[in-house]
């Protein structure tokens, strides 16, 4: 069996990063608040100007359907706490990671977590991929860094997926063959 390498991992994460890119540069700031069902999670502007996700800590049954703004918040959510885990520092808490609102603000954070983690990325040697993670896995102890960048990359394109899909919803609904 072929051993994983940093330069195989990036690959597979630029191809990721194409595909989302391809709908980030898509986004209108109207697609991150809208609602595509009555039971669904975005974020919320509270009185002091922030934007709060919303979040149980128990996945409610049926799960709520996200809106691109809650997904562009999980994204930069869980990437920064990755990058935490492999950097060695303490992870930020879920309330620490702010959503900057919609539009342009967002699409220049995720661009701006993209960049931090290619960084990381190049500071590994193919040495430091069997290196122990404990992150997304906190009750195992058989995980490697191979297994973070890999589940980054399966996490990213999942994600990507979900906001293309939802990008698409609203046009097909809102667009000028939906009114008519």
């Amino acid at each position: 069996m072929p051993v994983p390498s940093v330069a195989l991992l990036r690959w597979q994460f630029d191809l990721t990063w194409a595909l989302f890119e391809y709908h980030l540069e898509r986004l209108d700031a109207d697609d991150f608040l809208w609602e595509p069902a009555g039971h669904c999670w975005s974020v919320r502007r509270g009185a002091d100007g922030t934007w709060t996700p919303d979040w149980a800590d128990t996945e409610p049954d049926p799960v709520p359907v996200p809106t691109i703004g809650w997904l562009t918040w999980h994204i930069g959510w869980w990437w920064t706490v990755t990058t935490d885990h492999l950097r060695g520092v303490p992870p930020r808490q879920r309330a620490a990671v702010a959503w900057p609102g919609a539009g342009e603000p967002t699409i220049a954070w995720l661009r701006g977590l993209r960049t931090e983690w290619l960084g990381l990325l190049d500071q590994l040697s193919d040495a430091d991929l069997d290196g122990p993670a404990m992150f997304p896995w906190p009750d195992t102890t058989d995980h490697t860094v191979t297994h973070t960048i890999a589940w980054v990359n399966a996490e990213l394109m999942k994600n990507a997926a979900e906001i293309g899909q939802l990008r698409l919803l609203r046009a097909a609904r809102t667009g000028p063959a939906a009114r008519g």
